[in-house]
C-alpha cells in the first residue's frame, strides 16, 4: 500500500465514527478527532463512503444530525457483509479495489474484508488518528478538481438518478443536459491537474505511462509537442478537467504519444471528441496521424476506442502504433458545443 494512494476510505460508524451503538440508544456521541479526518481528507480530494451494519434511516437521520451526511458516496448501510459493500462502493465509483481504505473497529469486520479483498488497507479505528499522516493519504497535489472531487461525484449521481427516470432515447437524455466541451493548450497553471489525471486514470490510458510535472512542463515549452486539456461542463455543474492528449509534431507525421479520457465521461457520450478534433487539426495540416498504444491488464477500452475511430495497426509489438484513416472530416455530436479555446 506504501506505493498506492488511496481514493477512497469507507467508514464504520458504531464505535468507529461515534462512541456508542444507535441500535441500543441514539445518543451516541461523536467523536471529534474522526470528524477532524473526515473533513481533511475531504479537503485532500479523497473520497467517503460507509460500510454500516444498522438500520438506513435511524443512521442517515444521526449523521444529518451531526452534519456529515453529505461527506460521504454510495453509502453501505445494511445487512450484508461488508466485504460486499465494499465491492458495491468500488464498482459505484468504477476505482481500483487497491485504491480504498476501510476503517471499523472490529476485529472481525476487517478480517472479512481482508479474506475477501487482500488489497483493501484494513485500519483499526484505534488508529484513525494515523490516517492523516499516512503517505498513502497524502496526494502529490491538492489542485481545484480535487477540492471539487465529491461535488463532482454528487452531481454524477443526479445525473444518473435523472437519467433513469428520463422518457427518451440517449441521444435525447444527453441533448438535455446542456453539455459543453471545452479544449485548450495546456498552461503551467494546469500541469499539477494533468499529472494528477495521468496517475488517477487507468483504464482510459492509452499508453499507462505517467508523465511527471518536469516532463509535462517541458513538452508545453517545446514547439514539437501540443499538450491538450479538456474540460466538460453540463446544466447540473462542472466534470471538471476530464481529458488529456499529449501529440509529437513533426514534418509529415502526427504522433498522439498519450491520450486519456476520465472513465467518468464515457457514459456522456464526449469520450471520442478529443480524438476526432486532433484528427481534424491533422487533416488541416496535411500531415498524417499516429497513435502508441502500449496494452495493460486494464486499458482495453482505449485499444477498442481507437478501432471504433478508424485507426488501423500499422505496427504490433509491445508498442502498438496506429494510423488513423484521414479520408473524411470527424463530426462532432450535436447533442454537445465544442469550445476549443
Amino acid at each position: 500500500m506504501k506505493d498506492t494512494k488511496i481514493k477512497c476510505v469507507v467508514w464504520d460508524l458504531d464505535n468507529t465514527l461515534w462512541d456508542g451503538i444507535l441500535l441500543e440508544s441514539e445518543d451516541v456521541v461523536l467523536k471529534d478527532d474522526v470528524v477532524e479526518v473526515i473533513k481533511e481528507l475531504d479537503k485532500r480530494g479523497i473520497l467517503q463512503s460507509i460500510s454500516s451494519k444498522n438500520d438506513y434511516d435511524a443512521a442517515k437521520k444521526k449523521l444529518e444530525e451531526f452534519d456529515l451526511w453529505d461527506y460521504f458516496i454510495y453509502p453501505q448501510i445494511n445487512w450484508n457483509p461488508k466485504s460486499e459493500a465494499i465491492e458495491v462502493i468500488t464498482n459505484s465509483i468504477n476505482i481500483g479495489i487497491n485504491t480504498l481504505a476501510f476503517v471499523d473497529d472490529q476485529e472481525f469486520e476487517r478480517d472479512e474484508v481482508s479474506f475477501s479483498h487482500q488489497d483493501v488497507l484494513c485500519i483499526d479505528t484505534l488508529d484513525s488518528g494515523k490516517i492523516l499522516s499516512m503517505d498513502c493519504m497524502m496526494p502529490k497535489f491538492i489542485t481545484s478538481d480535487s477540492k471539487n472531487r465529491r461535488a463532482m461525484y454528487q452531481n454524477d449521481i443526479a445525473r444518473n438518478s435523472i437519467e433513469k427516470d428520463f422518457k427518451g432515447t440517449k441521444e435525447e437524455f444527453l441533448g438535455s443536459l446542456n453539455m459543453t466541451f471545452y479544449i485548450s493548450k495546456a498552461q503551467e497553471s494546469d500541469l499539477q491537474r494533468v499529472e494528477e489525471l495521468t496517475v488517477r486514470t487507468h483504464q482510459l490510458n492509452s499508453t499507462g505511462y505517467v508523465y511527471s510535472y518536469a516532463e509535462l512542463k517541458a513538452c508545453i515549452e517545446d514547439e514539437k509537442y501540443e499538450v491538450f486539456v479538456t474540460r466538460l461542463d453540463d446544466k447540473y455543474g462542472t466534470y471538471g478537467t476530464i481529458g488529456l492528449a499529449l501529440v509529437e509534431k513533426n514534418e509529415e507525421v502526427w504522433e498522439v504519444k498519450l491520450l486519456i479520457m476520465s472513465c467518468r465521461v464515457m457514459s456522456r457520450g464526449v469520450g471520442n471528441i478529443l480524438l476526432n478534433y486532433i484528427c481534424n487539426e491533422a487533416k488541416k495540416a496535411a500531415v498524417k496521424l499516429q497513435a502508441q498504444f502500449v496494452p495493460t491488464d486494464k486499458n482495453r477500452i482505449m485499444y477498442i476506442t481507437y478501432k471504433f475511430n478508424g485507426f488501423k495497426e500499422i505496427k504490433k509489438d509491445n508498442l502498438i502504433v496506429f494510423e488513423a484513416d484521414m479520408a473524411h472530416e470527424r463530426k462532432i455530436p450535436k447533442y454537445v458545443e465544442l469550445v476549443v479555446v
